[in-house]
């Protein structure tokens, strides 16, 4: 991998485990991905979600519940087909068969997987703001 490139690195995190779809919780783990979004986006790369993606597709599609049937046929899709379009993929916080499914994919298709945001590489200081 150039360590001077910058890289395009999905997050890969729990999105409904753990919280029997309670909107709040659900909440919680995309602050967490979005944060360490954040992070990476300050150390020189172009982190992405693919919730970023697949959520408003979703909606636009007439979702009426979290794993109706449009759901599921768009959110994991989403992130799976977004792997093909990164370099790598981080996978943070706890259980979760969806997040360990992007992992499987990312390894699957040749892609760097970080386990933790120390293996990244650091093409800039991070930003005075933060």
């Amino acid at each position: 991998m150039n360590a001077k490139k910058s890289l395009m690195i999905l997050v890969a995190g729990p999105y409904r485990s753990g919280t029997n779809d309670d909107p709040q919780k659900i909440a919680a783990n995309v602050k967490a991905m979005t944060d360490t979004a954040l992070e990476i986006y300050r150390m020189g790369h172009l982190p992405v979600l693919g919730e970023w993606f697949a959520l408003p597709l979703i909606e636009a599609a007439g979702s009426k519940e979290t794993g109706d049937e449009i759901f599921n046929e768009i959110f994991h899709p989403v992130a799976v087909q977004l792997i093909d379009h990164c370099d790598a993929v981080l996978r943070i916080g706890g259980a979760s068969s969806g997040a360990d499914e992007m992992i499987k994919t990312g390894k699957e298709k040749g892609k760097t997987i970080f386990s933790s945001k120390e293996e990244i590489p650091r093409l800039k200081e991070e930003n005075a703001l933060a």
